[in-house]
């Protein structure tokens, strides 16, 4: 079955309803994807992208097959799976994090998170005009578009400062937005599976990928030179911002759709500056406080219920 899944009768459209429970998942998977950036952006000092790539989901990979070894349930029920499981481990893997880690050695993290945060953005288009698997709403585009508009203000001038960056390493970003508007809709497919499941499968994909890729290009020599910082990133990297969220990510795609779950990336900057202002003492400009009210403002109009009371 095609990625916009149907049936005899023709394409099942889907209008998913956000519960406060799945918003507050929402934000704690902007936490542990928001410190991803800055897990990221230490690691790739010193580290080649692709070889990051690998030990992001191959650490992350051991851990929740452990976890399931010891916990269950089997992870012989994805078996069946395996080759979705590639197919989903290359959109929502191995091509939006090496196009991210890419881009991200020659732009700023302002202008990253801008073009990252046009996720929902695609993912609207596609499985409302492409695929048809879920309705789309005059409201949800509106808020989207919004959140959008509140993440350019947020990061206000530092994204003006990385306006000049390389052409190809901002189609890198809005390659890593597209490539995660596909996957969230052909993961649909798995919702008769555990969300942890999901994520282990996948991740197991991802590792058998790029074991090979990586052998042949970057090699493994930056290990032996990576410094205590570098290791301790890529770790939260993975146990995180990797195996944690992807539990949380596949379980809101379950039970919210794909449009919804991609939301996320309008909370991911919001996250990383409400953090650093909690536990780093980083000061609050007012135009990033601006920037959160027109977030605010978006997800608003995204669930939908306020305004069907007025």
């Amino acid at each position: 079955m095609a990625i916009g899944q149907t049936t005899a009768a023709g394409p099942q459209l889907s209008a998913n309803r956000m519960t406060a429970a799945l918003w507050l998942q929402l934000v704690v998977l902007s936490c542990l994807w928001g410190g991803s950036f800055f897990f990221a952006g230490v690691a790739v000092r010193e580290l080649p992208p692709l070889l990051l790539v690998l030990l992001r989901v191959g650490v992350a990979a051991l851990a929740l097959n452990l976890f399931l070894a010891l916990r269950g349930p089997s992870i012989r029920v994805a078996l069946p799976y395996a080759g979705p499981f590639l197919a989903l481990a290359i959109l929502n893997n191995i091509v939006p994090f090496s196009l991210m880690f890419a881009g991200q050695t020659a732009i700023g993290s302002g202008l990253a998170s801008v073009l990252n945060a046009t996720t929902p953005v695609w993912t609207l288009i596609l499985a409302g005009y492409v695929f048809r698997s879920e309705a789309p709403s005059w409201n949800k585009l509106l808020g989207i578009l919004l959140g959008i508009a509140g993440v350019a203000v947020m990061i206000g001038p530092g994204l003006v400062a990385g306006l000049g960056g390389p052409v190809w390493a901002k189609f890198a970003l809005i390659g890593t937005a597209v490539s995660y508007g596909f996957a969230a809709i052909y993961a649909r497919r798995f919702a008769a599976l555990a969300p942890i499941v999901v994520a282990a499968g996948q991740l197991t994909a991802s590792t058998l990928i790029m074991v090979p890729v990586v052998v042949a290009t970057a090699g493994f020599s930056a290990l032996t030179t990576a410094t205590v910082p570098v290791w301790t990133s890529v770790i939260l990297l993975a146990l995180l911002s990797t195996a944690l969220a992807y539990i949380i990510y596949f379980n809101l795609i379950a039970r919210a759709g794909a449009s919804n779950a991609s939301l996320v990336t309008l909370l991911i900057p919001v996250s990383a500056l409400v953090l650093g202002s909690a536990f780093l003492g980083e000061r609050l400009e007012l135009f990033e406080l601006a920037g959160m009210a027109l977030i605010g403002l978006g997800l608003v109009a995204i669930d939908g219920r306020l305004l069907r009371r007025r």
